[in-house]
């Protein structure tokens, strides 16, 4: 533990080590000759709060086995993202489906102003400084992809290891 602005004690991650969240569980029910069939689907994210995320989803039976197999695949899909100081390199405005995302670097101390979804993935990306808007649409799935495809474009631009 360490401490943070106004001495408040905050969690770094050790290297190599990945924080997990759970972003969306959705419950699925499918009609078939004896009733209803019902599996869970999970969407999850990953990061080690130090440059490091990446989303995953997974479907299954039970619940705990979805988070499992979306926790798996966002292990698998980590990418280092780009950051200048605290913050992005730059402003980017992404839209991925319904959804569109603007987000603009903010200075230091200013904090994580994003909403849903945007904030979990910047919070384990470890992004400290931002401001994000969430257009279009509610869809958590959506937004999710959105940000992770717009911190993917920040590292291709960027040259993030």
């Amino acid at each position: 533990m360490e401490r943070g602005r106004f001495n408040r004690q905050i969690y770094v991650a050790q290297p190599g080590e990945f924080m997990d969240k759970v972003l969306v569980v959705n419950r699925v029910a499918k009609k078939i000759k004896g009733g209803d069939k019902i599996s869970f689907a999970a969407l999850v994210a990953v990061g080690n709060k130090q440059g490091k995320v990446g989303l995953g989803y997974g479907k299954a039976g039970d619940l705990r086995a979805a988070i499992a197999k979306a926790n798996s695949q966002a292990k698998k899909k980590v990418f280092t993202i780009a950051m200048r100081g605290s913050t992005i390199p730059r402003r980017i405005s992404i839209k991925h489906g319904a959804a569109r995302l603007l987000m603009m670097p903010a200075p230091r101390g200013a904090g994580l102003i994003a909403g849903g979804v945007v904030r979990n993935i910047l919070g384990l990306a470890g992004v400290l400084d931002v401001s994000a808007k969430i257009l279009g649409t509610n869809n958590p799935m959506a937004n999710a992809q959105a940000a992770i495809k717009a911190l993917e474009i920040l590292s291709k631009d960027h040259g993030a290891a």
